[in-house]
């Protein structure tokens, strides 16, 4: 079970974080915080050197993102010290759609019969080919709520900010990155000790150690460009679909470069969430050029109505000069 949880113990912003503590044993959350801060270093070379734009996002909106951000790697990985793998996965899976549930919440958005069905079927598809045992405690089943919770509000707070403020993907993380970084880098080291109860001061550091670790923090640096870029351009609930989509390949590829074994279950179960990801893009489509159809009807409405009522009042409004602003009976 140890081995497992090693492989299983994964967050949003990369796989990489996993393999560096599965490898070396190094402290996760202090992992993730110099990944944020080599982001951080890469965003203020990007706009020293004019390759990037800075755009005003208020203080307050980037301290209360960056809190919720933290809050999700927190909660997640104490909820796979807390949680079985099974439930572990369970939660991962719940978040699509509790996504869609806060979306709803939050930005009245609504979301068509086929994109909901399609969803459940990558859901269904990824729970049959990763869920194993299940086990349930109040602590876990809590740490399990928060972790689901900020996760899926920092997924939409990306895409929000970025619409609300005219920002763009990489910009976004340019200026949240410091700030979780300094977060992780102060409480991280108190939050790995309750964790693995080792102090980050004892670890034994080796030049392979620091090889993986840059090598680590250089790939984290395309993992959050590309979360943010996603989510951006398309949506929190398309993210999580993607990073199923991730799983399955993680499964086939341990199985074709590492001889890991594939049971009929996990073959059914990929398959069921392939065939939902394909039905997901086919509905997403859909559901786009509906909305495209019905903006366009209303655009052609309210110009029709627009020049009614201009011509109604040119009617009844005696012609003025434009220069001298007299009527031109006069």
């Amino acid at each position: 079970m140890g081995d497992e949880h090693c492989q299983l113990r994964r967050n949003y912003h990369g796989q990489q974080t996993a393999h560096v503590q599965q490898w070396l044993r190094f402290h996760l959350c202090t992992l993730t915080g110099f990944h944020f801060a080599v982001t951080a270093l890469v965003g203020i070379v990007s706009n020293a050197t004019g390759y990037s734009a800075s755009k005003h996002v208020p203080m307050w909106e980037l301290l209360w993102f960056s809190m919720v951000a933290n809050m999700s790697i927190t909660g997640m990985n104490f909820s796979l010290m807390l949680n079985s793998v099974g439930f572990y996965q369970i939660s991962k899976l719940s978040m699509i759609p509790v996504v869609c549930v806060m979306e709803w919440i939050l930005h009245n958005k609504h979301y068509s019969r086929e994109v909901k069905m399609s969803v459940m079927v990558v859901v269904i598809g990824v729970g049959v080919c990763t869920v194993t045992d299940v086990k349930v405690n109040l602590k876990g089943f809590t740490c399990a709520c928060i972790a689901v919770l900020s996760t899926s509000l920092q997924q939409i707070s990306i895409g929000s900010l970025q619409k609300k403020y005219s920002i763009g993907s990489f910009e976004l993380l340019s200026k949240t990155a410091p700030i979780q970084a300094l977060f992780l880098l102060i409480l991280g080291p108190f939050v790995d000790y309750y964790l693995s109860g080792k102090l980050i001061t004892n670890y034994k550091m080796s030049s392979g150690a620091i090889a993986c670790i840059i090598l680590s923090c250089s790939l984290a640096v395309f993992c959050n460009v590309s979360q943010y870029l996603c989510i951006g351009r398309f949506s929190a609930v398309s993210f999580q679909v993607l990073g199923h989509m991730k799983t399955v390949c993680v499964l086939t590829l341990g199985w074709l470069l590492f001889d890991s074994e594939l049971t009929f279950k996990n073959i059914m179960g990929m398959a069921i969430a392939v065939i939902g990801m394909i039905i997901y893009s086919w509905a997403v489509e859909v559901e786009k050029k509906s909305n495209e159809k019905t903006f366009h009807h209303a655009k052609n409405s309210l110009t029709e109505e627009e020049i009614r009522l201009l011509t109604a009042s040119i009617d009844k409004i005696p012609l003025k000069d434009v220069e001298l602003g007299e009527d031109q009976g006069d």
